[in-house]
């Protein structure tokens, strides 16, 4: 028999990952505006690259203007999804959730056609709003990419969010018992 905590935990990590896709098929598409639906309007998003200080950017509209200048310079690009990893610490049905989620950007600059790689870690918080998870926080880290050479970073420590407090201070998302 499945446990109703178990069918939450289903149900909602669906949901979280569909919300994930659905960002990374906008992203591919350049279709920005879609961005907008898929964040809370006052969700903060800071983005490390690690060639400057950490952009603070609020809510999808300005991810996607952010994005949109950051790519125009590439005649082809791809956001991939290598793996990610959500957790509940407050039970699937609290209606708040976290993640990491580790990319790969495939592109290839217009001026003169170089083929680089870019790879990367999000640090998520998620909230269900009673129809569907929206981003309510996410922290990027450049983790490795091609400059002239590969350019390889040390993993954030410590991870930005703390996903066992209700407040969201500082820490890594809390693993379920049990491990990963």
């Amino acid at each position: 028999m499945i446990d109703d905590e178990l069918l939450l935990i289903a149900v909602h990590d669906n949901g979280v990952r569909r919300l994930q896709h659905a960002y990374a098929d906008a992203v591919n598409r350049r279709a920005w505006s879609d961005l907008d639906g898929l964040f809370l309007a006052d969700a903060e998003v800071v983005i490390d690259t690690r060639s400057g200080p950490p952009l603070r950017l609020v809510g999808g509209r300005e991810v996607g203007a952010f994005i949109a200048a950051a790519v125009a310079g590439f005649s082809f690009f791809e956001f991939a999804i290598l793996s990610a990893h959500v957790v509940f610490p407050d039970g699937a049905g609290a209606g708040r959730a976290g993640g990491r989620l580790y990319l790969c950007e495939h592109r290839v600059g217009r001026d003169g056609g170089r083929w680089t790689n870019a790879f990367g870690v999000y640090h998520d918080t998620y909230a269900f709003d009673g129809e569907r998870w929206r981003f309510s926080a996410r922290r990027y880290h450049s983790l490795a990419r091609h400059a002239p050479e590969l350019e390889v970073f040390p993993f954030p420590d410590p991870p930005p969010l703390d996903l066992a407090s209700p407040a969201g201070g500082s820490g890594p998302p809390a693993d379920p018992p049990g491990g990963t």
